[in-house]
């Protein structure tokens, strides 16, 4: 999947989020990475959004932190991430465009804290941009890739934990098709050709009687030595 899908989804949706409507019966995941993150933040004097998308959740997550860089390497996501910026009265947030494909614009040690909110598992490799015995902590919906980078750079103190509790309803097929439509790598299941598999996806996708998909998710957290 190319940057061009985020700069659809930011053109389209205006930032990197659904426009689906539902409801999220349970404790999910992603409640509890902000939650954890939250308690976190006020202990680091550098923090790192790896993969910041629009950049609202960074704006969010500054109320707790001393200073946060957000990088994407989608230019139009950058740019409104930049535009919510200058509009709000936040002086600790900045957000730049930079790619963890190329070498990154930060110097060594820069950052006491990394997290990855379903960003770039491949900031794995850019390790020299942790202080020693800094902390990266992130959330996916896969692991692999993760355990894989992290043990390859050298990470110690490595946690992983899976969330699989909390289910996502959706009130109708439309909903729930453009929740789908708005998935990384999925295609837009909005459009009429793809109705097929739509219709095999709602047929899967029934839980209690209700649509609704089954959260499944990682959290993980590691050290630099």
């Amino acid at each position: 999947m190319g940057i061009e899908w985020y700069d659809m989804i930011a053109r389209r949706n205006g930032g990197y989020k659904s426009r689906a409507v539902y409801t999220v019966e349970g404790k999910s995941a992603e409640d509890i990475f902000e939650e954890r993150l939250m308690t976190m933040l006020p202990r680091y004097k550098s923090v790192m959004d790896a993969g910041c998308g629009h950049g609202e959740f960074t704006l969010k997550m500054s109320t707790y932190a001393s200073r946060i860089i957000g990088f994407d390497n989608s230019k139009e996501l950058i740019k409104i991430a930049q535009s919510l910026l200058s509009s709000s009265k936040i002086r600790n947030v900045d957000f730049i465009y930079a790619t963890t494909k190329a070498p990154m614009p930060f110097e060594d040690e820069e950052f006491d804290l990394i997290y990855d909110r379903r960003g770039p598992t491949s900031i794995l490799n850019h390790g020299r941009l942790l202080s020693p015995g800094g902390v990266i902590f992130g959330i996916h919906t896969s692991i692999e890739a993760v355990r894989e980078r992290l043990l390859a750079n050298g990470f110690k103190d490595i946690v992983i934990e899976e969330f699989n509790e909390s289910v996502t309803y959706f009130p109708n097929e439309l909903e729930f098709a453009k929740f789908l439509a708005d998935v990384p790598g999925n295609p837009d299941y909005m459009l009429p050709e793809y109705r097929p598999e739509l219709d095999v996806k709602i047929r899967e996708h029934h839980i209690g009687g209700k649509l609704g998909i089954k959260e499944h998710k990682f959290i993980w957290k590691a050290v630099k030595p």
